[in-house]
């Protein structure tokens, strides 16, 4: 169970923190920046480049935006926020309710598409609002005085958060399509020969992910690293029909031997819940890892976008996952 912090947020045992927002700022075209501090000024819990927070919107409303500031500074934490108009309500409600001096309740730093210090170089590619994780790494990769580039795609520099930031940064590359793509960077081009030792990081909408995507087909394994805001459809579509059965399973839960029926239409965490076990959830798509439960018997169909393979071997994320086994046994 998490536990808000209003005199310590940098204990290590707290999974959640009382932060004030002491600024808001304007970005890009429907983008704002979000500055988040202790209310007292005390050291915010340290974070490395990639991580993310969750941030409590509203009871019950929870998702997640990458940090995107410098890791070395203690003080502050800052996000970015796309408004949509055509998700889930999220980012609408964030920048219609949030305000200057509000106090918002935030997760503990999580990352879950750190840097590899062990690159050579590295390429990372921005489309969009996915500049965010990477506008933190590139802070990271300055002090480490790793070569690297970075290329940021855009419709036109008004879409483009941070571009004062980028402005005499010999390493940072915009490219304003006007929307039409084939104006815009090529993606293809780019990533067509890997070089040994490079690495590449790719965060932002689903076309931009799809096209990156297909162009590392063929780069090492290892070396390609990216962070979906939004599940790939098609994708997992293509996973479900890979289930042989009718897609029903039974779960175990092991501390109290308890028997429960996940039918086809229903999500493991919806079942749980029906069952009387509540879990923590955000997402809802295998994004984030919320939801992310011990198993300890069983094959599970994975069908997240977050959880590495060895944690793969370990754990399921409750919001996506089924079974490819008749049962599976939970660490509940």
């Amino acid at each position: 169970m998490s536990t808000d912090i209003t005199t310590n947020p940098a204990s290590a045992t707290a999974s959640t923190l009382s932060l004030l927002i002491r600024q808001i700022r304007y970005e890009a075209a429907g983008i704002n920046s979000y500055e988040l501090v202790h209310p007292h000024g005390d050291d915010l819990p340290a974070f490395t480049a990639g991580a993310h927070l969750d941030i409590h919107i509203q009871p019950g409303l929870i998702r997640q935006y990458s940090l995107c500031n410098d890791p070395s500074d203690t003080k502050r934490y800052v996000i970015a926020v796309l408004k949509s108009e055509s998700g889930l309500g999220g980012s609408k409600t964030l920048h219609e309710t949030l305000r200057v001096q509000d106090l918002v309740k935030v997760s503990v730093p999580r990352n879950h598409f750190p840097l590899q210090p062990d690159a050579r170089k590295i390429l990372l590619l921005a489309g969009g609002i996915g500049i965010t994780p990477l506008k933190s790494m590139i802070h990271t990769l300055d002090s480490w005085s790793i070569d690297y580039q970075l290329h940021y795609c855009a419709r036109d520099a008004s879409c483009a958060a941070f571009t004062d930031a980028f402005a005499d940064h010999t390493k940072v590359h915009l490219h304003f399509d006007n929307g039409d793509p084939a104006r815009g960077l090529d993606i293809a081009s780019l990533l067509s020969a890997p070089e040994d030792g490079t690495h590449v990081y790719f965060c932002g909408p689903p076309g931009f992910m799809q096209a990156c995507t297909q162009a590392t087909q063929g780069w090492p394994d290892g070396t390609v690293h990216c962070e979906y805001f939004k599940a790939p459809a098609a994708e997992r579509k293509d996973k479900e029909s890979d289930s042989e059965s009718d897609g029903s399973f039974k779960v175990k839960i092991a501390s109290s031997g308890q028997y429960i029926g996940v039918p086809a239409d229903k999500s493991l965490i919806e079942a749980l819940s029906e069952a009387g076990i509540e879990l923590e959830t955000s997402c809802v798509s295998g994004l984030c890892g919320t939801c992310k439960i011990r198993y300890l018997e069983g094959e599970v169909d994975h069908q997240d976008y977050i959880l590495s393979p060895d944690e793969q071997a370990e754990y399921l994320t409750a919001c996506v996952s089924r079974a490819k086994s008749e049962l599976l046994v939970l660490d509940l």
